[in-house]
C-alpha cells in the first residue's frame, strides 16, 4: 500500500531492480490523485508481465518486466478502489473486485485489455475468488461480500458458453455479509464461504458450505469455532484453504492478540473435524498458503 508505488526485483535474492510510481489520474473524472496504492499484484500466464491494480486510480498496470531499462507498460482503465481478485480457470482473464464500485473488472491477460466491468453485490471481497462448474451455466467465478449475504457466480467462459459469460448468471445466499474469503479445489464438491467480519458471533465464528453439485441446495453451517475448544475473545473463523490433494481444507479462527487462536482441519469429503492445531506461535492466525 504504501509508497504508493511498485518495484520489481530480481526473483532469487529479492534485490529491488526498479521502482516505479502509480501516481496519476482517476479512471473516471481523470482528476490526479497523489497516493494511490497498489491493491493487489499477479503475474500473468502468458506474457512476462505483471498485472498492477492500483486502488484509488482504477486502472490496471500490464508491466512488461522483460526489459526493464526500456519498461513497457499498458494502462488499462478498469473501475476506481481495486483490491483484490483472482484468475478464471483458464487463466486468461483476472477477476479484479472495485469493491466499493460494487463491480467485477474481468481484464484479458492474453489481449492486455478490459473486458467487461460487472455489476455484483455490496463491496465484493473475493480473495482469489473461486472457480468451479455450475450444473446449468458452465464455468463460473465466484465472490462473496463485505457488504451482504450474497455469493454471486460469474459465467467465463466465452467459448463454450457465450450467452453466459461476463454475467452474473446466479446468486446464493450464505449466512450473512463480513466475508472476506471465498474457496473451493477442483477435486471438491465443496464452496466454503467465511463471514468473519459479520457482527453476530454465530456467524463470524462459523462457516456456509454449499454443495457445487446442487446449488439451489440450502447450504450447511459448520461451526468450526466451537471446534477448536478456545477459551474466551472473538474467535473469528477466516480463510478457507485447501490442502494440495484437495480433501482437507484449513480454517483460521483468529483470536485476540493475548488470547489463544488455531488452525482448524476439515476433512473435506465428510465436512467434519479432522484436528486442531494450537501453539503459542499462533498469534492472531489469518491467511494460509501451501
Amino acid at each position: 500500500y504504501w509508497p504508493p508505488q511498485y518495484t520489481i526485483m530480481n526473483g532469487d535474492t529479492l534485490e529491488p531492480l526498479k521502482i516505479v510510481a502509480t501516481r496519476g489520474y482517476t479512471v473516471d473524472t481523470q482528476e490526479y490523485h497523489p497516493e494511490p496504492r497498489v491493491a493487489s499484484i499477479v503475474a500473468s500466464h502468458f506474457k512476462p508481465e505483471f498485472v498492477v491494480n492500483v486502488k484509488e486510480t482504477g486502472q490496471t498496470l500490464m508491466v512488461d518486466y522483460s526489459d526493464i531499462n526500456n519498461l513497457k507498460v499498458t494502462t488499462i482503465g478498469t473501475e476506481r478502489f481495486l483490491h483484490d481478485g483472482g484468475w478464471d480457470s483458464s487463466k486468461r482473464y483476472f477477476m479484479v473486485a472495485a469493491n466499493q464500485r460494487n463491480t467485477i473488472a474481468v481484464v484479458d491477460a492474453k489481449e492486455d485489455k478490459l473486458v467487461k466491468l460487472v455489476g455484483v453485490g455490496k463491496i465484493p471481497h473475493p480473495g482469489r475468488g473461486a472457480n468451479l462448474v455450475d450444473p446449468k451455466f458452465g464455468p463460473v467465478w465466484a465472490t462473496s461480500h463485505l457488504g451482504d449475504e450474497t455469493v454471486v457466480l460469474i459465467g467465463t467462459d466465452p467459448e463454450k458458453n457465450k450467452a453466459n459469460a461476463w454475467k452474473v448468471v446466479r446468486t446464493l445466499k450464505a449466512q450473512g455479509g463480513g466475508s472476506l474469503f471465498i474457496k473451493t479445489h477442483p477435486k471438491s464438491k465443496n464452496l466454503w464461504v467465511d463471514s468473519p467480519l459479520n457482527p453476530a458471533a454465530e456467524v463470524s465464528q462459523s462457516v456456509a458450505v454449499f454443495d457445487i453439485g446442487n446449488l439451489d441446495k440450502p447450504f450447511e453451517v459448520v461451526k468450526i469455532a466451537e471446534m477448536a475448544g478456545l477459551g474466551e475473545g472473538p474467535k473469528r473463523v477466516v480463510h478457507p484453504e485447501y490442502n494440495k490433494a484437495g480433501d482437507e481444507v484449513w480454517f483460521s479462527v483468529w483470536n485476540g492478540k493475548t488470547q489463544e487462536s488455531a488452525i482448524v482441519v476439515i476433512d473435506d469429503k465428510t465436512r467434519k473435524l479432522k484436528t486442531v492445531i494450537k501453539d503459542k506461535r499462533l498469534i492472531t492466525p489469518t491467511g494460509k498458503f501451501n
